[in-house]
């Protein structure tokens, strides 16, 4: 991969500094990277794109026909070993796949879930003769695959599923009964990796053909975006399925689950990321062409301002998605053969809380982005014409996918504190030495990016003030007080995004010199400095809610004069030079 490996596993950015060596960025791909990722852009151009009408009026044999050209490319063989009829490539060709195709709505969801949550389940933990007998028809397109975990009443806690598994008397088939909801590609898929419970106890997952006895679908659900993906109820009435379907062990389903999630947070990522860079275009184009009070809207420095902050978001988002394909490339990339499902299922949950990050931040951003673009078009961009409305609509869903935002919000500083309590992370001494530091700031900053890295420094070391302050307060009841965590959890995520921005430009600044990576340092200085103040609101609300009395006002003072010390002048300036430049381009380009 080309970078030295961390000295800290996942989650360690909350207590540990990184080296821009350490990480992996976009200016790092490789001609394989870069050949795999312009395969998947072509095809959005030339096969996608000039079918949208028929895809949004849910012509499922078109999207079904889109998958297997798909499939002809390589595009659904990515994360399936060459021996299985894949091409066996990283993480970083993983996420590339999923941005580039990103912008597709509907189109992209389908081919999205095929990839990630329906086929890795039986990639990483099928047995040899379970992956010699899908993983080749999945990889080519011949089978499309889904992914059913959700019930009527098992949302985000997967794991209450009441869909149950009974082995017949011959011992050779479980007959499955149960009702699964809102399944992503039901209407043409070939399998389901379905999760139920063996004698109404043991969860577990499964491999379903949709011939199978007894599997049956509900009405096609009527949604609000991403209507090119089919989304239906898929029951299950005494299903006969094959012992030799059972997948990974009885009891074990859970593990497949939860892991496989956390890289469909990670794609789920870079299909925001993607989609958010189709719509920053969405607007340069616009506002470069309309005018109002006789001159254009791109002129007006309130435009210039929603065009940097965009950029910025995007330039961050992209930013942590690398730096997390490396970490999971990393963890990952020399298991495809392996059969340790233990070591597999250890390796996708080390980087649980960079996965996470990936799937809030990038929801967001295209979400943020969504509405900014809709906003600068007017009233036009209210009307199905311009590709904005339905980007609008199709942008909504991905903040409930792969686990609503606000539970993994709740997993990310749960995940801290949890190593904390198992005597992992040295949160007590930890905590001492970032009030130490407090009081000792570090003002003496030389570098071109000095002030940034110290920043950084900074919004860590409030994190770490804010957890301890947290877990005096509240002990072991930590974990039922959802609303400090989740400040906690908008710290981590604001800090992981900050820091994956700015070491990328200082790795770049490194390779290339500063005057050649202007544009990255402008955007890394704008995100830091809007950084520390969403930090500083942030930290004093839970403060309000952990510290009482003079004690809550002095804690608190000490947080606004910690950041405070780092804010940075021309912020207007900065932001008005950064949209300049995409004004020119009218495409994103840093």
């Amino acid at each position: 991969m080309g970078h030295e490996k961390l000295a800290y596993g996942g989650a360690g950015f909350l207590y540990g500094s990184s080296q821009p060596k350490q990480i992996f960025t976009p200016e790092e791909f490789t001609e394989e990277h870069q050949m795999i990722g312009q395969t998947a852009k072509r095809f959005l151009e030339k096969e996608v794109r000039p079918n949208n009408d028929a895809i949004e009026n849910q012509d499922f044999r078109l999207v079904k026909e889109l998958l297997l050209k798909a499939g002809n490319l390589g595009l659904l063989g990515h994360s399936i070993p060459e021996k299985y009829g894949g091409l066996g490539l990283d993480k970083i060709s993983k996420g590339l796949v999923g941005e580039s195709l990103g912008p597709a709505g509907g189109y992209g969801v389908a081919q999205s879930n095929h990839t990630c949550i329906a086929t890795l389940p039986i990639t990483y933990f099928g047995t040899q003769a379970q992956k010699e007998k899908y993983l080749p028809k999945l990889a080519s397109g011949e089978f499309i695959g889904a992914y059913c975990l959700t019930e009527p009443n098992a949302g985000s806690d997967a794991l209450s599923a009441q869909t149950t598994a009974r082995l017949n008397e011959a011992g050779t088939h479980y007959a499955l009964n149960g009702t699964k909801m809102f399944i992503t590609n039901a209407a043409f898929s070939d399998t389901f990796i379905v999760y139920a419970k063996v004698n109404g106890t043991a969860f577990t997952a499964f491999i379903v053909e949709k011939d199978f006895p007894g599997l049956s679908l509900g009405a096609e659900e009527q949604k609000m975006g991403i209507k090119g993906s089919s989304t239906r109820a898929v029951i299950l009435e005494d299903c006969e399925v094959p012992v030799e379907n059972l997948l990974g062990e009885v009891g074990k389903g859970h593990v497949i689950a939860l892991n496989v999630l956390n890289l469909g947070r990670f794609n789920l990522g870079s299909a925001c990321t993607g989609a958010a860079k189709f719509g920053l275009e969405l607007a340069l184009g616009y506002v470069n062409q309309r005018s109002q009070f006789g001159k254009k809207i791109a002129e007006f420095t309130a435009t210039q301002e929603k065009i940097a902050n965009m950029a910025i978001r995007i330039f961050a988002s992209e930013s942590l998605q690398y730096r997390t394909a490396g970490y999971l490339e990393e963890a990952l990339g020399g298991l495809y053969d392996s059969n340790d499902h233990g070591l597999i299922a250890k390796r996708m949950m080390e980087y649980a809380v960079e996965c996470a990050v990936c799937k809030v931040y990038g929801s967001e951003t295209l979400d943020f982005v969504a509405d900014e673009t809709l906003q600068l078009h007017g009233g036009y961009g209210f009307i199905k014409e311009y590709k904005v409305e339905q980007m609008y609509r199709d942008s909504r869903i991905n903040r409930i996918f792969e686990g609503t935002n606000e539970i993994n919000r709740l997993l990310i500083p749960s995940n801290f504190l949890k190593g904390a309590a198992k005597g992992i992370i040295p949160l007590r001494e930890l905590v001492e030495k970032a009030v130490a530091e407090i009081k000792a700031p570090n003002n003496e900053l030389s570098g071109i990016l000095a002030r940034e890295i110290e920043a950084l420094n900074a919004i860590r070391r409030v994190f770490l003030l804010c957890a301890g302050s947290a877990l005096q307060a509240f002990g072991t009841k930590l974990a039922e007080e959802q609303e400090t965590l989740m400040r906690l959890a908008d710290i981590a995520i604001t800090l992981y995004a900050s820091e994956s921005a700015v070491l990328r430009a200082a790795k770049a600044v490194e390779e290339n010199g500063e005057d050649f990576e202007q544009l990255k340092i402008k955007l890394a200085k704008a995100l830091v400095n809007d950084a520390l103040l969403e930090v500083e609101m942030i930290a004093r609300k839970l403060l309000q809610n952990t510290e009482t009395g003079e004690k809550m006002k002095k804690v608190s003072s000490v947080v606004s004069l910690e950041l405070s010390r780092l804010q940075q002048e021309g912020g207007n300036e900065t932001k008005r030079t950064i949209a300049s430049h995409l004004l020119k381009t009218e495409r994103y380009t840093c």
